[in-house]
């Protein structure tokens, strides 16, 4: 246990660890907590049943999003590592899980669009007259109707084919300047590329010093947004109508309980809003000191984000039934999921309130702050896994700056394509295939494979105990051993069998090399764990059984930490409870 403290004080010079337990706390509650909470589990549960999605949503959450969301902390935590050089001193063979995530946070960047969109909003929020109520600008056109005027057309059902709403024409015509198709990429929007390059900057100086700042910036961007979200909560259930869009919210229907589809969304929600097999809950742990008690964090943080999003729904809903009295009708006639939601019904909403200005910059400051706690944790733990690829070269002060500094510079000319005119075709496609649920389905069983049944489950139960003190209840093996491979699985043939080319508005078809293109981001992330098994077992020397063995042996300072000295667990490992 000595050793084990004097190489924890030696690596923690060149990576650094968290200043205080409240920053680690705080920078993964502002990671876990996103946008997926605010509108997509809230959407979700409209959708698939509304108080009826809440059973398979907590029933996941306990048997698949807590036990991983544990054993990633743990894992990170334990090791001191990136999400690359974890598993290869856990299981060498297995560092393709890994490049996998390092692939899918190629793609999770570009996110960072969503943080455009919303300063982009939130500037224009501070007019007197709000651009996206009326239709007296520019670009408006003759089918534009203003959004006081909405509900003098919505009872003529001709009319309201033949007409746009300002909001949607300010989304599409103002801000995007949609062009036909993903074929047509258009030139980029100059006041996009300054919110892009102001985004990249902030982003740069939250992480440039690694913990010491990140750690930092958290206190406010982790904290507001639940300031926000408690004003616009009171002012939303102010509103006529708000309880019309709540009760629609959570109204049971038991018999959506039958369909499949719900369990996958569910599943899918969990791993989305709890950042699961993305490796940044790797990567904030290993940054603990190795007494943390991670197992209690795990349940505090895993409770906060659920009741977040639980909480978020009454925000969104509110303003759905008050918009759904406005124009009057039903609430499933307003709501829409992703940028429809956030973009347009809820900018229409507070034009029609009182003080719109107000209640505009409160929504947008929550959900650019949101976009923006999600992003920098997204970035700092790929330059923290690259770092430690590369230990000797990148942890050096000086060139560490300089590497940020070079990806986040790169990142942004990359993502130029993305503030084009067709660059929402491009997000959307990279959205529905590069992070897709595919990968989530295929990542988490190979982990609690790995852990479970190569390292050991009871090895890494004791690894627990010995960091916090308390070992974790025995149903927690069970989860990763058998539960959790198995309900991905299930999810995963489910998922293929469903599965349907992704349209925009029901209209727009992508042109065939575009799904290619789709399909060869998914499958880049996913390929990585067989490809790199096959690889290593090819250059490693001996039989194939001896080059297993190597393989899946753990890293023998990490056996020295465990009191393994001298076993060879690679082929022992537990197979029995």
């Amino acid at each position: 246990m000595e050793r084990r403290e004097r190489e924890d004080q030696s690596s923690v010079g060149a990576r650094g660890q968290w200043a205080s337990k409240t920053e680690y706390i705080l920078v993964v509650a502002g990671n876990v907590v996103g946008l997926g909470n605010v509108w997509r589990f809230p959407y979700l549960c409209y959708r698939y049943g509304g108080g009826a999605f809440l059973i398979p949503y907590c029933l996941l959450a306990v048997v698949f999003g807590i036990p991983l969301f544990l054993l990633e902390t743990s894992l990170g935590q334990f090791t001191q590592e990136g999400f690359i050089t974890c598993w290869r001193k856990v299981c060498p063979l297995a560092q393709g899980i890994g490049y996998g995530c390092l692939i899918l946070k190629l793609y999770d960047f570009c996110y960072i669009v969503v943080q455009v969109w919303a300063l982009f909003y939130l500037v224009f929020s501070f007019k007197s007259q709000l651009p996206w109520a009326n239709c007296n600008n520019g670009w408006n056109t003759g089918n534009c109707v203003g959004v006081h005027d909405v509900t003098n057309v919505t009872g003529n059902q001709t009319t309201m084919t033949n007409t746009t709403s300002a909001a949607v024409e300010f989304w599409q015509r103002r801000m995007l300047g949609m062009s036909g198709g993903i074929e047509h990429l258009g030139s980029v929007r100059w006041e996009l590329v300054l919110c892009l390059l102001a985004c990249w900057v902030f982003c740069f100086f939250s992480i440039w010093k690694g913990v010491r700042s990140s750690g930092k910036v958290a206190y406010f961007t982790a904290t507001f947004p639940y300031v926000m979200l408690l004003i616009l909560l009171i002012r939303g259930l102010t509103l006529p109508g708000a309880f019309d869009g709540i009760y629609f919210y959570l109204f049971p229907s038991i018999e959506d309980l039958a369909n499949l589809k719900v369990w996958i969304e569910a599943g899918s929600q969990i791993c989305f809003s709890y950042s699961l097999v993305t490796g940044n809950l790797i990567v904030l742990s290993s940054y603990n000191k190795y007494n943390n008690n991670c197992y209690r964090d795990c349940f505090f943080l895993c409770l906060l984000n659920s009741c977040t999003s639980f909480l978020a729904g009454f925000v969104v809903f509110s303003v759905l039934g008050f918009m759904a009295q406005q124009q009057g009708v039903t609430v499933d006639a307003v709501a829409d999921s992703g940028p429809g939601l956030a973009f347009i019904t809820y900018p229409q909403a507070a034009a029609l309130m009182p003080l719109p200005q107000f209640w505009t910059v409160c929504f947008f400051l929550m959900l650019l702050l949101l976009a923006v706690d999600t992003h920098f944790t997204v970035v700092e733990s790929f330059i923290t896994t690259v770092s430690d690829l590369f230990p000797k070269v990148l942890h050096a002060p000086i060139r560490h700056e300089l590497f940020v500094l070079i990806f986040c510079f790169c990142n942004f000319l990359f993502q130029l394509m993305l503030v084009t005119e067709g660059g929402i075709y491009m997000f959307q496609l990279i959205d529905y295939y590069g992070a897709t649920r595919f990968c989530d389905y295929f990542l988490a069983p190979c982990e609690c494979l790995v852990i479970s049944w190569i390292f050991g489950v009871d090895r890494f139960m004791k690894i627990i105990k010995d960091m916090t003190g308390a070992k974790p209840f025995i149903i927690f093996k069970l989860l990763w051993k058998y539960i959790i491979p198995l309900v991905s699985l299930i999810s995963l043939i489910l998922f293929i069998v469903n599965f349907k080319h992704l349209k925009i508005n029901d209209w727009y078809v992508y042109p065939d090399w575009a799904y290619a293109l789709g399909w060869m981001m998914t499958i880049s992330t996913v390929i990585m764990v067989p490809l790199w098994a096959v690889i290593q077992m090819c250059r490693t020397a001996g039989t194939f059984r001896e080059r297993l063995s190597v393989l899946c042996r753990p890293d023998e300072d990490l056996k020295r930490a465990t009191g393994d000295e001298g076993t060879d667990v690679a082929l022992t490992a537990d197979v029995t409870l």
